[in-house]
């Protein structure tokens, strides 16, 4: 019987090595450094592989600058048009302003504002248009047959897998005794080019794909053996937000991709919490949904160490950052709601406040609530929101409240 030899992969191992010649000067080489809260939590080192300080503050100038430095003189001249909810969209912008080519970039209405000022100082033209990347996309795609400008695909071409891939390789030389690599998944692109050359040169290595549970096309692909359509999407991620999965990315992820995961939002914003407070780095929830999938009780086990997590980009909008500080600290158990009820006499909250304070509570907000047919006369009601140190302390503050004679308002 004749055996045939398996297909070469479609972007083979000499094509991220040719991409990483070509990205030098261009993409500087992250740093890595290790996590101890995160190494502690599954028993052996744990290494964050920080693209959050990429130029352009994402992984995304790799693939993006290495498609476009491939494209012949004449297409140059045509100009290229992408779609993204940022990142690409910089990448893009960037990369076409170093080879001087004309570059016009659609993102969906709503995208970050401070994801398309870059863009545009990057030197992009931006047009809004649909209200997710695919609908972008579809927006690029009919502008790219109109005027003949180049379409440049956020993650289904083998030029932005390869140039992705590079990711892979510098992986390989900071951390040589890796045994599992966790990589965010939206469209593929990153997760497929960092496993042809990881697999390639490490094939005993696993290879982790985590998505946001609220746009996870690859799991439902996966299942049915080609990409399915998300008929919804919701989550904080738009980085992964991706409602299809390309054909590329597909085939590469179904043949070299270990396993790939889902977190829920409240894991995320938990993880983008842990890294600010204890990695001291800021990172978009895409880019943190990594180390999101490494504190879920039931994915941690499965992770052997040593584990590099690649934290793909940091580009977050302010105001969405102070919201999921809110909501991780919340998730986490350091904030209390409190109702209770005490006299309505001068001295009666500064009492109420000495015992917080002994409890080593930080009161955030102060509601009083005097008028209430619930209420007698003499009181007055308090909601209060307390800062603490995490679920344990909570139950300590409660108790030292009950312990001072206050009742509970449920």
């Amino acid at each position: 019987m004749v055996v045939e030899a398996p297909a070469p992969p479609p972007v083979p191992p000499e094509d991220i090595e040719a991409a990483r010649v070509g990205l030098a000067g261009v993409a500087r080489v992250t740093p890595m450094t290790i996590s101890h809260a995160l190494s502690a939590r599954i028993g052996g080192e744990v290494w964050l592989k920080c693209e959050n300080l990429q130029h352009a503050g994402s992984f995304k100038i790799r693939g993006a600058y290495t498609r476009l430095a491939a494209l012949p003189q004449e297409q140059r001249h045509g100009g290229v048009v992408a779609a993204s909810a940022g990142n690409h969209a910089q990448g893009v912008a960037l990369a076409a302003r170093r080879l001087g080519i004309p570059a016009r970039v659609f993102m969906p209405v709503g995208a970050p504002l401070p994801k398309v000022r870059a863009t545009i100082g990057y030197g992009a033209e931006v047009s809004f248009a649909g209200q997710t990347v695919d609908e972008a996309l579809r927006a690029a795609r009919e502008w790219s047959e109109r005027t003949g400008s180049v379409l440049v695909h956020p993650f289904d071409h083998p030029d932005v897998v390869a140039g992705q891939g590079t990711l892979g390789l510098e992986i390989l030389d900071q951390c040589p005794q890796v045994r599992t690599v966790v990589v965010a998944v939206g469209g593929g692109g990153l997760l497929s080019g960092v496993a042809a050359v990881v697999r390639a040169r490490r094939p005993d290595v696993e290879i982790l794909g985590v998505q946001a549970r609220g746009a996870a096309a690859f799991p439902p692909s996966l299942a049915a053996g080609h990409p399915v359509e998300l008929p919804t999407m919701s989550t904080m991620a738009d980085g992964i937000a991706v409602g299809r999965p390309g054909e590329l990315t597909f085939a590469m992820v179904s043949a070299l991709a270990s396993h790939v995961v889902t977190v829920d939002e409240e894991l995320i914003s938990q993880a983008l919490l842990l890294l600010l407070e204890r990695a001291k780095l800021v990172v978009e929830p895409a880019g943190a949904v990594p180390v999101a999938a490494l504190l879920d009780p039931q994915v941690a086990p499965t992770v052997r160490p040593p584990a590099v997590l690649l934290l793909s980009g940091g580009n977050i909008d302010p105001l969405l950052l102070l919201r999921v500080i809110r909501h991780g600290m919340a998730a986490a158990g350091r904030y209390l709601q409190v109702r209770l009820r005490l006299a309505d006499r001068p001295g009666s909250l500064a009492a109420l406040l000495s015992v917080l304070a002994a409890a080593r509570a930080n009161v955030l907000e102060i509601a009083h609530v005097r008028t209430s047919p619930t209420i007698s006369v003499d009181e007055v009601e308090l909601a209060l929101r307390l800062e603490t140190q995490g679920p344990e302390h909570c139950v300590s503050v409660l108790a030292a409240l009950e312990g001072s004679g206050y009742t509970l308002v449920p």
